[in-house]
């Protein structure tokens, strides 16, 4: 069979321990023997990182502005035990923080839903969308280790060296200082895309903050999104039978408990990070999760929505068999390659990625699944596969497609 073709690279970004394992398998097994694949690769691993001074970060992120649509794998944000491990220069930023400053974008993640794996909450009927903004806050924040009493002030110097301070505290001892920022270009564009994301796919959007607490942080975020709400898309919202509404943080997590589903749940950088692990979770799997980056110029990167699995890496490092969960990696594949196909003018290519996709979901739904899946399936008799086996069945289901 002739190999689909690709006109313009995907910007490929490798990452870490058993997700690493993982991305080979998926290409091996489930892209190479179809896709004649044109990928521009960038090694995001922990190592290579700390041998570039996180550079190939940054040169991803640029490569991903040129062609448009890229794929990630998942990978390490050291903390101090990673420092040891990989003999580290620097603990190293979040490579997803960088990128996702570099692209101003924000983040779509919406529960892979399969037969068979019920959410934990049942009243979930539907898949519950998290728009997470992708800039600043805690993920590009500075921080200060106090060493002992003295006076902490948060200052801002305007271009024509104006001064205006805000005292943070009075220390009589030992302590810590965090300072965070965010911008209102960033935030009018992550209002804009959650409400064009709402129209598309016609469903509510929630948007919840802090601004009790934080009342000019916060709120400022509140403001933007009711501003650029009224003016530009009440309208819109009306004819296509969708609400907007905003809440405070706490009370959208006691209302999404209770409520079926289908809705767009909009959050702040690091509330999206925790509440798209709970709602993906709670849906059945971390691993379970489809994840986009969309930025306001229209570039789009796909990514697994979990973490490294460290503890089976090290596993497999020993020889040991490990029952590791690759749909969200697939799925990353299938949505960057069905995008490409679609600014490419390619239907065989996301023909292709609908394929597949429907080939991991009918894999599950046969009962042939990874450990995670097999302890909370309601399905019977289901056969328990090891990591590379679960891709070579996938590959099978394919196959008979």
């Amino acid at each position: 069979m002739a190999k689909i073709e690709m006109k313009t690279p995907l910007v490929e970004m490798d990452g870490d321990e058993m997700t690493r394992i993982l991305w080979k398998m998926i290409k091996d097994e489930l892209l190479f023997p179809y896709i004649d694949l044109k990928t521009e690769y960038y090694d995001l691993g922990l190592a290579y990182r700390n041998e570039t001074d996180d550079k190939v970060t940054i040169d991803s992120a640029n490569a991903t502005k040129k062609y448009g649509v890229a794929v990630k794998c998942a990978t390490i944000t050291p903390n101090a035990a990673r420092m040891s491990e990989y003999n580290l220069k620097e603990m190293w930023k979040s490579p997803n923080g960088t990128i996702r400053a570099a692209l101003d974008g924000t983040v779509f993640r919406t529960p892979i839903v399969v037969k068979g794996i019920e959410p934990c909450v049942r009243n979930w009927e539907k898949p519950i969308t998290l728009a997470r903004h992708a800039y600043g806050d805690v993920y590009k924040n500075t921080e200060i280790k106090v060493p002992g009493a003295g006076k902490a002030e948060l200052v801002f110097t305007d271009e024509n060296g104006k001064e205006t301070r805000e005292l943070i505290h009075n220390f009589t001892g030992a302590g810590i200082i965090q300072g965070m920022h965010n911008t209102e270009e960033s935030i009018e564009s992550f209002a804009k895309a959650c409400f064009n994301y709402a129209l598309d796919t016609k469903q509510d959007l929630w948007f919840a903050t802090k601004d009790t607490i934080s009342k000019k942080y916060d709120h400022t975020f509140k403001d933007i999104f009711q501003e650029i709400f009224d003016k530009e898309y009440k309208d819109k919202f009306d004819a296509a039978g969708i609400e907007y509404f905003y809440t405070l943080i706490d009370d959208a997590v006691a209302r999404v408990m209770k409520a079926k589903g289908g809705f767009i749940w909009a959050c702040k950088n690091y509330d999206g990070d925790v509440m798209s692990d709970m709602v993906s979770s709670a849906f059945g799997s971390l691993a379970m999760m489809t994840s986009v980056l969309v930025s306001p110029s229209g570039v789009y990167e796909y990514e697994a929505a979990h973490g490294t699995v460290q503890r089976h890496y090290y596993k497999h490092l020993k020889g040991e068999e490990t029952s590791t969960n690759s749909v969200a990696t697939i799925f990353a594949w299938t949505g960057a390659l069905r995008k490409r196909g679609e600014l490419d003018g390619i239907q065989e290519l996301m023909e292709f990625a609908d394929k597949l996709e429907r080939a991991t979901i009918t894999t599950i739904e046969s009962g042939r699944m990874t450990k995670d899946l097999a302890l909370i399936t309601s399905l019977k008799d289901v056969t328990v596969l090891n990591s590379e086996s679960f891709i070579k069945e996938i590959r099978k289901t394919l196959e008979e497609m």
